[in-house]
């Protein structure tokens, strides 16, 4: 039987308080692949963003773009394996047009920044594999309050509502390659290892025809 190929890509996406955190750090242990997470720390934008939803929207699309960007060049350059905490999709399918619904991106900045990101998605390989973590909004709420960022406190149940909206549409529509949708209502990875040997039986038969 022929080796299967050593994938270079995992993405994992997922709304507000989804696990996928948790979830990137559980499988680079397991499959010793590198993680790469979202660098909130060193964001020039999000505090601005906060505090002015409409003036500082466009300039942190486009910063977690490049960041974004900058993630998926190197895992082409390099050899390893790497897992991916939120993907490139997200930020243009997902947040860009939840902010311009909400009327705090225009319609001209946000048909510019859709415009650069299809540019951009061009230009890059789609994952080997898309892990989604759908959760419903009690879900979201109760492991957001769990993790108490203090940025996330007021965010709002019409917010998370939309938004997992827009995913369940994203992942309808995504046609790049294979999906696993994890039920983060049903399988609680984080506290259950059972749950996560589940999850890990999925991966090994989609990447590497393990049965």
């Amino acid at each position: 039987m022929a080796k299967a190929k050593k994938p270079k890509h995992i993405a994992i996406a997922g709304n507000i308080g989804a696990g996928k955190t948790t979830l990137t750090e559980k499988l680079s242990k397991h499959y010793k692949w590198i993680p790469q997470f979202e660098d909130v720390e060193h964001n020039p934008y999000l505090n601005d963003f906060y505090e002015d939803m409409p003036r500082w929207s466009f300039n942190l699309q486009i910063y977690f773009l490049n960041s974004r960007l900058n993630q998926l060049l190197e895992i082409q350059r390099g050899n390893e394996t790497v897992i991916q905490d939120r993907t490139i999709y997200e930020d243009a399918m997902i947040f860009a047009p939840n902010l311009h619904d909400l009327g705090l991106m225009s319609k001209r900045d946000f048909d510019n920044y859709f415009k650069f990101f299809e540019t951009l998605r061009s230009m890059v390989q789609p994952p080997d594999l898309l892990i989604y973590l759908k959760a419903s909004v009690p879900t979201l709420v109760g492991q957001i309050q769990k993790r108490g960022r203090e940025y996330e406190e007021n965010i709002r149940l019409d917010y998370l509502k939309k938004l997992n909206e827009y995913y369940n549409k994203f992942i309808e529509a995504y046609h790049e390659g294979p999906v696993l949708v994890v039920d983060v209502d049903k399988n609680n990875f984080a506290e259950n290892e059972e749950d996560l040997g589940e999850i890990l039986q999925k991966i090994d038969s989609m990447l590497f025809g393990l049965f």
